[in-house]
């Protein structure tokens, strides 16, 4: 397995270290969370950037680096509505953009292609990590290892999670909705 694929397996991974970390009965439990939930953000950039230097792009990254990313953003989403920072049906929507757009690639593969992801889903998912992080830090301020955060989110203009959060649901539409577009081909037979 090369490296780029390796990178993405360790964020499956990662996760699941990231869900544990979010629910251990310690103190700083949320930090540990957040810091896991940042080297797997990170592993996303650089799986692609590695794949693409050494031109190493394979149907396994094609198909598991997207994956990976559903999953790591579903359990993010899926923790903040259980901590009251999302409404749920931000995590809805969420979810049933990334479900249909895994349905396109599904129907594609059957077809014996294999569609990567575009730039726009990058946007997309890069919103989601900023969304994510910001409720993940400001929860974490709370805590000694991101205490130095705290006043960040005390200055913050109360507008700036609600932005964040229907501009990334807005990008997480849009960007559903030109994969649909530019695939709909697919459904010919439908």
């Amino acid at each position: 397995m090369n490296l780029p694929n390796k990178l993405t397996v360790a964020r499956l991974i990662l996760t699941a270290v990231f869900v544990v970390c979010f629910y251990l009965p310690v103190g700083n439990h949320v930090s540990f969370a957040a810091l896991v939930f940042g080297l797997a953000s990170i592993t996303d950039y650089f799986d692609g950037k590695i794949a693409r230097q050494r031109g190493i792009v394979t149907n396994f990254g094609k198909l598991f680096d997207p994956l990976a990313d559903k999953v790591l953003i579903a359990a993010a989403f899926i923790l903040l509505v259980e901590t009251r920072d999302l409404p749920a049906w931000i995590a809805v929507v969420v979810l049933a953009r990334e479900f249909c757009v895994t349905g396109i690639r599904l129907i594609a593969a059957g077809q014996g292609a294999i569609l990567s992801a575009e730039r726009l889903g990058k946007h997309k998912m890069l919103w989601q990590i900023l969304t994510v992080s910001w409720f993940l830090v400001k929860r974490a301020s709370d805590e000694t290892i991101f205490g130095f955060a705290k006043p960040l989110f005390t200055i913050a203009p109360a507008w700036v999670p609600d932005v964040l959060i229907y501009f990334t649901t807005l990008l997480t539409l849009v960007s559903g909705f030109s994969y649909f577009w530019k695939n709909h081909h697919l459904f010919n037979d439908a």
